[in-house]
């Protein structure tokens, strides 16, 4: 599945690991903020999601730990958005 069908698939949570200030300065249409540093201290709210769940953050770094971390902790699908400006191409799609 490619991260555009991810996108559409209504049971995917879309995870901007940002620090709060940027989430505020602008972020993906429906994401919520879980930043990177607070994941070990929010997994009531992962494991609430359902379905798939995409990472993002500014520039594809802290998305890519968060998504190592929700893995070892056991989380299987669990996709690397990449950088915000990624996601708001697929958003425009």
């Amino acid at each position: 599945m490619n991260l555009q069908e991810l996108i559409n698939n209504k049971k995917t949570s879309i995870v901007d690991v940002r620090e709060v200030g940027e989430f505020m300065q602008g972020h993906y249409d429906g994401a919520i903020n879980i930043p990177l540093g607070t994941i070990p201290n929010q997994l009531d709210k992962f494991k609430t999601m359902d379905g798939p769940i995409i990472v993002y953050c500014r520039s594809g770094n802290r998305s890519g730990l968060a998504q190592t971390m929700l893995k070892q902790m056991g989380y299987q699908e669990v996709y690397n958005g990449g950088a915000l400006q990624d996601m708001l191409v697929y958003a425009n799609n």
